[in-house]
């Protein structure tokens, strides 16, 4: 009998998302965890490199900025890394560390700071980090303008005007979903 391949970093990432109760809590959509593997998939679908995509699945991990609700400790770094791989894991403690409020505005500059919601401390990311940041920002939040109306009403105009300034750091077809979902519909 062949032997069964290794589970790869994501599928070890889902076993450890339901062993943290991610698919308790609730999320737009259903659950945190149908939440995050949209994400994921919707990285996969733009073409996203392996470490990108399995950071979508664990973006939440520390919590973020918008959904406190965290499943690992910050003194739990290494054990997620340990998971998904230090690359990954890097992508989302930059994301769930991300003071939006502090950083949206200067993210394009390349000297920008990004400000650390948990230490208060500055940092200017590689460009790369940018990218993914902005790229795994764009596959959340079209998530959640896809799957509930009433979110895509209040902040669809916003985050389409964020994401336009985003726009040089995004993929072609992360940037070609973001004018297609947030876009304003047409008035009859």
């Amino acid at each position: 009998m062949p032997a069964s391949p290794a589970p790869t970093p994501a599928d070890q990432a889902i076993v450890l998302l339901r062993k943290l109760g991610a698919a308790d809590i609730a999320h737009p959509g259903g659950t945190l965890v149908a939440h995050l593997q949209r994400v994921h998939g919707q990285l996969a679908v733009w073409g996203a490199r392996p470490a990108l995509q399995v950071a979508g699945l664990c973006h939440a991990f520390y919590g973020t900025d918008g959904f406190p609700t965290a499943l690992l400790s910050l003194d739990s770094r290494a054990e997620l890394a340990e998971v998904i791989g230090a690359e990954a894991e890097a992508i989302v403690y930059l994301y769930a560390s991300c003071d939006r409020r502090a950083t949206y505005p200067t993210l394009m500059d390349a000297e920008g700071a990004f400000r650390d919601r948990f230490t208060g401390l500055l940092h200017t990311p590689e460009p790369h980090l940018r990218r993914d940041f902005a790229e795994l920002s764009a596959a959340n939040e079209l998530d959640l303008a896809r799957i509930d109306s009433v979110f895509r009403e209040k902040w669809g105009a916003e985050l389409l005007a964020l994401f336009t300034r985003f726009r040089p750091l995004l993929s072609h077809p992360a940037w070609s979903d973001c004018r297609t979902v947030l876009a304003a519909a047409p008035q009859d």
